[in-house]
């Protein structure tokens, strides 16, 4: 029988596809995650289920879509009542571990904005049954990431595996805001560590004025990236002399914002040198001109997580500290990778590289994520490296969806699939005419007057965004405008193509309808 490959799961969080030097970017520096893709195969098109951490990383463990799942934004937890992947490679006999960001569970403790409500003068039913599903979610078993609660180890609060991760130490939050399971660990390390951390114990050197940006005082070893590293490192070194094959998901909380690089990753870049999108200060959807018109009368605050407008300058200096955090990863992936090498493990592991979502960063002068599926937020990037099947620097040409990941994983494993799974096996068969993004929000943000309900279609040529109860939509040639500044949606010239996004829409739609549970009787 053929030994079973292990796996390096390697995920990044809010990272855009070209903000790599083998996805073409030229400034950034990533030769180890250039040399992955060197040695194995790229896709070019590849894009997320949903452009939110939570939902998106359900989609992924779950290879199913977020309105199936049920974790439509940020805030619903991954039902533990669905099956992963990871549970079946666990089950298979595979070691699991994850080192860093999870968000499976939320991790701010803050209350949610959509609460249930009675209708005046009816009655209010009991609270079990206030909801669609009687397992809300809303149980103890789903607060096991909430940060400010987060006093001892993950691992010591769990029964059992995490979504069949056998061993968890997890990162939550952002830049020199994170915490978790790397927080207590920082803390034995640094007794005041607390002290360096946050805007308010930011160094002076602050050459920086843009949102959300400061110099951290925490030192590069302390940091979480080189924290994911230590940890993964050591994982497989504890793994390497067993029998049992393994899959370890290292997982980075950068280049999210807080911008906060450390040490020599602050000024690595010079803004100066930075090249602004081709689409900045471009675009007249009514959102965009609300948040430019926000940033003028100094109205939007540009501190939280909603998408807020930048100036030149801003934008160019976010984009050098978010360059700065992308190579501190990959200075700590090329680690990882030597000590597999080291090990003795680098020749039957399979090396996957993808990120949960991407970032506007200056597309259209926006910075940040949510309710609009520019390309710079939907498409990420995917990389496969296995060392049984060299593909030289191929580059996939077709449509590849976050949802694919699991079923990929499972057939590289020779794991038959569980019912319900919607992604496909990316090596071995055709890609679809169209992928659907999925987004839903809990709260309204700048320029929209509601919380949102959006669907897109990507095709090999167009973009079509439909919006639930607002009187605009979208439609790109991503031929002829790959900066998606002109929105053909109301063009007549542009009709025909509308329907035909539609169908393809419609069909792709009736294809991700659920086909679980399996049924226990012909009738």
């Amino acid at each position: 029988m053929t030994k079973q490959p292990n796996f390096l799961f390697i995920i990044t969080d809010q990272h855009r596809a070209d903000h790599l030097g083998c996805y073409g970017n030229r400034l950034v520096r990533t030769p180890n995650i250039d040399r992955i893709a060197e040695g194995g195969t790229r896709w070019d098109r590849f894009y997320v289920a949903n452009p939110i951490c939570m939902p998106n990383r359900a989609s992924i463990m779950t290879g199913r879509m977020c309105s199936v799942h049920g974790a439509r934004h940020n805030g619903i937890p991954l039902s533990k009542d669905h099956t992963t992947f990871v549970e079946l490679l666990r089950d298979a006999g595979y070691n699991t571990g994850l080192i860093g960001k999870s968000h499976l569970q939320s991790f701010t403790g803050l209350p949610a904005t959509k609460k249930f409500e009675a209708k005046e003068g009816a009655s209010a039913p009991s609270q079990h049954l206030r909801d669609a599903y009687k397992n809300n979610r809303h149980s103890p078993d789903y607060d096991l990431e909430v940060a400010p609660r987060w006093d001892t180890p993950l691992a010591e609060r769990l029964k059992g595996d995490f979504y069949g991760f056998g061993h968890v130490e997890v990162c939550a939050d952002h830049g020199d805001q994170a915490s978790g399971d790397y927080l207590l660990w920082a803390r034995e390390q640094h007794p005041d560590f607390d002290g360096l951390t946050g805007p308010g114990n930011a160094l002076p050197s602050n050459r920086i004025d843009a949102p959300q940006a400061w110099r951290t005082a925490v030192p590069e070893e302390l940091y979480s990236t080189s924290w994911v590293a230590e940890r993964s490192e050591s994982w497989l070194t504890q793994h390497a002399e067993q029998d049992a094959p393994f899959f370890l998901q290292m997982s980075f909380p950068d280049p999210h914002h807080p911008f906060t690089p450390p040490g020599r990753y602050w000024d690595m870049y010079d803004p100066a040198d930075v090249s602004l999108p081709a689409s900045f200060g471009k675009g007249d959807l009514p959102p965009i001109k609300a948040m430019r018109d926000a940033m003028k009368k100094g109205t939007d605050p540009r501190d939280n997580q909603n998408p807020f407008v930048v100036t030149e300058n801003e934008a160019r200096a976010i984009i050098a500290l978010t360059y700065g955090m992308i190579t501190m990863i990959d200075d700590a992936i090329g680690r990882v990778l030597a000590r597999l090498e080291a090990l003795g493990l680098a020749n039957n592991t399979v090396v996957i590289f993808t990120s949960d979502h991407g970032d506007y960063m200056g597309d259209h002068g926006l910075m940040l994520k949510l309710l609009l599926h520019f390309q710079g937020i939907i498409r990420v990037p995917f990389i496969w490296k296995d060392p049984a099947a060299s593909a030289d620097g191929k580059v996939e040409m077709g449509l590849g969806s976050s949802i694919d990941i699991a079923a990929t994983i499972l057939a590289r494993a020779g794991i038959t699939p569980f019912n319900g799974i919607q992604g496909r096996d990316l090596l071995t068969t055709e890609p679809p005419e169209a992928i659907i993004v999925e987004e839903d929000s809990q709260r309204t943000m700048t320029g929209f007057e509601r919380p949102q309900r959006v669907r897109t279609v990507v095709t090999d040529r167009y973009r079509m965004s439909l919006r639930e109860d607002e009187g605009w939509n979208e439609l790109y040639d991503l031929k002829r405008d790959p900066e998606e500044v002109v929105n053909l949606f109301d063009d007549r010239s542009s009709k025909d193509a509308r329907h035909a996004l539609t169908e393809a829409m419609l069909r792709r739609m009736i294809e991700l309808q659920d086909r679980a549970p399996l049924p226990a009787y012909r009738a």
